[in-house]
């Protein structure tokens, strides 16, 4: 069984709904979740902000945050999770906000990428440095991470 469908599972077993808050996967994970078959009774939506503007937007991510902190932080992320869950019917939310690359900086390398987990009862945020392995490898390792993330959530 991929990790997808256990994460799916494990929604349902919890009864909970999903949804995503993605920057750098631009909808990688929700995609993940969707290929899998049957998956509509467990993913309740996608958020794709790939831009600040849509973090505000469609997230509440606060402007001073991003101005703070950058769009690649744990402060980010954590804003990200709490809006998705707040503009859906999910019961957890995953979010993620990086540095697919190429390119970054001597502050935000590329590889690194912040994940946010949001419940009802709080937030948990973690940053990951995957390294300089190349923008399509960033992405996949995120969206494992990512799912792993839900899983272990959904289990807790």
């Amino acid at each position: 069984m991929s990790v997808a469908a256990e994460v799916l599972e494990a929604a349902r077993a919890r009864r909970v709904l999903i949804a995503t808050a993605e920057s750098c996967t631009g909808g990688l994970i929700a995609g993940a979740l969707t290929e899998v078959p049957g998956s509509s009774d467990a993913v309740d939506r996608g958020f794709v902000t790939y831009s600040n503007v849509a973090k505000m937007q469609m997230l509440g991510v606060q402007r001073d945050t991003l101005a703070d902190h950058g769009a690649v932080s744990e402060e980010v992320a954590g804003e990200m999770a709490a809006g998705a869950l707040r503009n859906s019917d999910a019961g957890i939310v995953i979010s993620v906000t990086g540095i697919a690359g190429p390119g970054g900086s001597e502050h935000k390398p590329e590889g690194r990428v912040c994940f946010g987990v949001a419940q009802h009862f709080g937030v948990t945020t973690s940053t990951v440095e995957f390294g300089a392995i190349g923008r399509q490898r960033v992405r996949a390792a995120t969206v494992e991470h990512a799912l792993n993330l839900l899983l272990d959530a959904l289990r807790t």
